[in-house]
């Protein structure tokens, strides 16, 4: 169903890997885009980053992330915004196809997800001109609801729609991630609804038990419970024909030689979404 020369490694299954590193690890695989993280971006260099992903004709198919737009404090508010600004001129040096957008949690001491969610609303409001002036498409990603109190207060692709649809699609769009997704009973509708608006696919696999890190709980595509093509199909069919991300947070993958994870990455994915 999707060819393998749509696959892009995201740098988070690779955790351990500089850029540089990356690049390399790519360029043995045959791996035609990779998704950034800013960490290892800043840890690298701006300027050193762009010229590594052209020197090996590499294709950045996300930056990530921006995003943590709950802070009520003015200060952390403005110091938020102007690290969002930041990673939209870096995602523009790039050439990325879209900046990950992380909402941020819920306030500290606070319960009140509303107001939560309206500060990411508000935060929107303000990126979304400076994005379009910059040439970069902001994509908000929902993260799995166990993620809302601390991480990120947009727990569905509905919620991510919400919020993206008072912008043009090519500014602002969404983040579809099967980690995060795949247990929404409303999943199929959502993404028809969605259309041209989706930004980035990514796949990971929800395997048991979790650990005690949470965020820790993926694995190769194939390894766990989700069904990717059930997901892949009405993706495609909301016209979704970009790079499909591999995005696997886990410690015994990090552990493991980053060229024998790109293979095992490319042979999970070949015969899961092939």
């Amino acid at each position: 169903m999707i060819g393998i020369d749509r696959l892009a490694l995201n740098q988070a299954t690779t955790d351990r890997w500089s850029v540089a590193e990356a690049v390399d690890g790519c360029q043995r695989a045959g791996i035609g885009a990779i998704g950034l993280w800013r960490r290892q971006v800043g840890e690298a260099g701006l300027r050193e980053s762009v010229a590594a992903v052209r020197r090996a004709g590499l294709h950045v198919s996300s930056l990530c992330r921006g995003g943590f737009f709950t802070a009520v404090d003015p200060d952390a508010r403005a110091a938020a915004m102007a690290d969002n600004r930041l990673a939209i001129d870096e995602a523009a040096a790039l050439e990325a196809d879209v900046l990950v957008l992380v909402s941020g949690g819920l306030p500290g001491g606070s319960k009140d997800l509303p107001t939560a969610r309206s500060l990411v609303a508000d935060a929107l409001d303000e990126l979304a001109p400076y994005a379009q002036e910059s040439g970069v498409r902001l994509g908000i990603e929902p993260l799995h609801p166990m993620f809302c109190a601390d991480r990120c207060v947009v727990s569905t692709l509905g919620q991510a729609l919400d919020l993206a649809l008072p912008y043009p699609s090519e500014t602002v769009g969404v983040v579809v991630d099967t980690y995060h997704v795949w247990w929404d009973p409303d999943l199929d509708a959502q993404l028809a609804r969605a259309g041209g608006r989706i930004a980035s696919f990514q796949v990971c696999d929800w395997i048991i038990p979790l650990p005690e890190d949470m965020l820790l709980g993926r694995g190769h595509v194939g390894d766990g419970h989700i069904d990717f093509r059930r997901i892949a199909a009405p993706v495609a069919a909301a016209g979704y024909t970009g790079w499909v991300e591999v995005e696997i947070f886990n410690e015994k993958i990090w552990a493991t030689p980053g060229d024998e994870t790109l293979r095992i990455m490319k042979e999970s994915f070949a015969r899961e979404l092939g």
